[in-house]
């Protein structure tokens, strides 16, 4: 059952495929524990998405509908499978903004997809959109992340990054030498990289992460 966060551990079911309107400031967390496709259409107001996968693929589109409507959209996934997560944004109106942070860890030697792409089309001006793609391979998956922006108008802002590999050799040192043990320090690392909101409601995430 894919689940919403209403109220601290108060969780609403999803149905397979949902579409979700915001009319208010929003910030709302979703576990997700079965393949799902999300809509998000978000109007005049400021939105803050939490979601979290374990092995799970995921489809998502978002739709800025509204001027000044604003998005900032959170994925983190535990992945062992083959599995893919593919995006859309679309920007529907002038000055509408919309960042992602999609994080994932690639457990085993499988294949992990990160497909993203953001649209602008040339009527509409003043758009922020953002991309900030990361995967960490634990051992030697085949992970992939295409980035791609599809921009009609000059007159906006936007950046994509796509960072595949491990974490890195100096961080884990300075933590190592600070007398944190190897184990503790992966932890803590995976933990900074993937819970990007408060914790609490999402227990079998901060379970299986414990397990890495």
């Amino acid at each position: 059952m894919n689940r919403i966060l209403i109220d601290k551990d108060q969780f609403i079911a999803l149905k397979k495929d949902s579409e979700l309107t915001i009319k208010n400031d929003s910030v709302l967390t979703l576990v997700i524990e079965e393949n799902i496709d999300l809509v998000f259409n978000i109007e005049k107001v400021k939105t803050d998405i939490y979601v979290y996968a374990v092995d799970k693929s995921l489809s998502v589109t978002i739709n800025a509908n509204k001027e000044k409507s604003i998005c900032n959209f959170y994925y983190s996934n535990i992945n062992y499978d083959d599995n893919k997560y593919q995006i859309n944004v679309y920007h529907k109106a002038p000055k509408s903004e919309v960042n992602l942070y999609n994080h994932g860890v690639n457990v085993e030697n499988n294949k992990l997809l990160y497909d993203v792409t953001s649209k602008v089309p040339k009527d509409n001006k003043e758009c922020i959109t953002n991309q900030d793609n990361r995967i960490i391979n634990i051992k030697d998956g085949k992970s992939t992340i295409r980035p791609i922006l599809l921009i009609d108008n000059y007159d906006i802002s936007s950046s994509h990054s796509a960072y595949i590999g491990k974490f890195d050799d100096d961080v884990m040192f300075y933590l190592t030498s600070r007398g944190i043990s190897v184990s503790k320090a992966y932890e803590l690392l995976l933990k900074g990289f993937l819970v990007h909101a408060d914790p609490e409601g999402i227990t079998e995430f901060m379970d299986e992460l414990s397990k890495i």
